[in-house]
């Protein structure tokens, strides 16, 4: 099937004069989860990141450390798979002409991934949708979120925008990125199988000029709850001509989510200032209300976790698969009437699978869980209001010495994250080198990042904060990450420890504070690797959790809950 969408695509080449074609994973909005997965399409791809390029006679994927195991399995026998990190495009592919759509590219990655070494034929038609026809997903209106919910309007947030375009001497911000839109204009939407995102668009001038770009049908809501006026709701395919009747003289664009199409469309009329949008650093930071919904959507989502976890290791001599696992997890979260959706796909995975960083169990595929592997499940919810990511580690029988030590120093590194001096070490950067600490003193890593920023009932992974080796960014109060160092041996297991976290204000000092409660697997930590204040962080750790739940738990839940303080 796939070398038959492969032929049909290279047919088109002639054509359009092009030596090859790319195809990201995003889709025209940047999204990290599209509904339209052209690269599965045309790869059997279905890692959250990548792209590949096809060429006349061979075929390229290019991923992350997190997709090399997975990538090769579901697309090894069509592809040459590559790892990002340790080859661009440049370096392998050179002096051809490749097709893309422009919507789906940004200058930067092009810039980054082949600089000058490619000529790129811009075409204004997407050929995978050519030889495939593509699912048509329902048109759902966006919705509004009361400012009550959110603790701040959207006029107070416009208003920031514009004060930013003031002090930046620029007329006009255009704000591509959906995830940006749906923060100042306190809107969600349907357009994204795992967060609610509303696939829109919007310009925002320094003065009262507002223009939300969307189709008719998906802005009748906020319309009538006059989020915007009738007449500031320009369709998609007007842009050009709204850019045409604009006056004035710079325009800001973000070069990570505008694409080249819309950027074009910009340069044609003004003068293009590129910076990052102000929406990233302001969404980054949650106010009072945002953290307070947070804490209260992760009690009711650690409780889930909790119920989980016990059932599992009480039903491990029966026969249980991986997709077993994950749907009796998305049940207890079903339980609760604030749950929506599933905030990433289940990765619900055993023994060798547990190697595959962003693994996903299908039917097809699903291994029984047996007594003597290491269970790795990573999984989140969004729920009115909030998105949750948690990451826990299993294991049903006594683990080798070698395995037990590994996960203590991932454990060890997770602690050291929460710990954190924000006096001292105040980026990404710097907290990353504590998570990694110990296991380096065994020349043991991860190929991952150590934490993602996560949203407020929006994407489970955003910017511009993270910890990793790259990261720059101050963390500030309000801040939520992810904390989630790991291990994985290839073809054996996988070990992770996930919570989220949020830095908090406490008198004059900045702190994380554990937003995810759920309890840590007692079974794999060798306690004579923890000094006294680790020992202590994991006692009260999990006597909050018992704290906070035991009145919610059966006696047999509530002892063994107990047991792990």
């Amino acid at each position: 099937m796939i070398n038959s969408r492969i032929n049909s695509l290279r047919k088109k080449f002639i054509k359009f004069n092009i030596d090859g074609y790319v195809v990201p994973k995003n889709d025209e909005f940047f999204s990290e989860y599209a509904l339209k997965d052209r690269l599965k399409t045309i790869s059997n791809f279905s890692g959250s990141a990548g792209f590949a390029i096809i060429l006349k006679k061979k075929n390229y994927l290019f991923v992350d450390g997190r997709y090399t195991i997975q990538a090769q399995k579901e697309s090894g026998r069509n592809f040459q798979i590559i790892e990002i990190h340790k080859h661009l495009p440049n370096s392998i592919i050179k002096n051809l002409t490749l097709g893309i759509d422009s919507k789906l590219f940004t200058t930067r990655q092009l810039n980054y991934y082949f600089s000058n070494k490619i000529k790129f034929n811009l075409i204004n038609k997407n050929l995978i949708d050519e030889i495939y026809e593509q699912k048509t997903f329902k048109t759902n209106p966006f919705f509004s979120l009361s400012s009550k919910i959110i603790g701040e309007t959207h006029k107070s947030k416009i208003n920031k925008v514009r004060n930013f375009l003031k002090s930046n001497k620029v007329d006009y911000l255009f704000i591509s990125a959906p995830e940006n839109v749906a923060w100042i204009l306190n809107i969600r939407g349907h357009d994204n199988p795992n967060s609610p995102i509303p696939n829109c668009r919007l310009i925002v001038g320094k003065n009262k000029e507002l223009f939300f770009i969307s189709s008719k049908a998906k802005a009748t809501k906020i319309i009538a709850e006059k989020k915007i006026k009738q007449n500031q709701l320009i369709k998609p395919e007007k842009f050009s001509s709204l850019i045409e009747k604009l006056k004035k003289k710079k325009f800001i664009i973000d070069s990570h989510s505008c694409s080249i199409f819309y950027e074009k469309i910009i340069k044609s009329k003004f003068q293009v200032i590129n910076k990052e949008d102000p929406c990233y650093m302001l969404k980054s930071i949650k106010n009072s209300f945002e953290i307070t919904h947070m804490i209260n959507t992760h009690f009711s989502d650690g409780l889930a976790l909790t119920k989980f976890i016990y059932w599992l290791k009480i039903k491990n001599k029966k026969k249980i698969t991986e997709v077993d696992a994950q749907n009796r997890l998305e049940k207890f979260r079903k339980l609760n009437k604030n749950y929506l959706f599933p905030s990433f796909n289940t990765i619900a995975a055993t023994g060798s699978n547990g190697a595959i960083v962003h693994y996903h169990a299908l039917k097809k595929t699903s291994k029984t869980i047996k007594k003597n592997d290491i269970f790795l499940c990573d999984s989140g919810g969004q729920y009115k209001f909030g998105t949750t990511d948690v990451t826990r580690t299993v294991c049903f029988s006594k683990q080798k010495k070698s395995i037990i030590n590994i996960f203590t120093k991932v454990l060890k590194g997770h602690i050291a994250v929460v710990q954190t001096d924000l006096k001292k070490d105040n980026t990404g950067k710097k907290i990353d080198i504590r998570a990694r600490k110990y296991l380096k003193v065994d020349g043991l890593d991860y190929a991952h990042g150590t934490g993602h920023g996560v949203g407020f009932f929006l994407n489970v992974h955003e910017g511009p904060q993270s910890i990793s080796k790259n990261n720059s960014i101050k963390i500030k109060e309000g801040m939520i990450l992810s904390n989630e160092p790991g291990y994985y041996k290839k073809g054996k297991y996988g070990i992770r420890i996930e919570n989220l976290i949020y830095a908090k204000k406490n008198k004059n000092n900045l702190q994380f504070e554990n937003l995810t409660l759920a309890p840590i697997e007692k079974d794999l930590i060798n306690y004579k690797l923890l000094n006294k204040k680790e020992k202590n962080y994991l006692f009260k750790y999990h006597l909050n959790i018992y704290s906070k739940y035991s009145k919610f738990l059966n006696l047999k839940e509530k002892k063994w809950l107990a047991s792990l303080i």
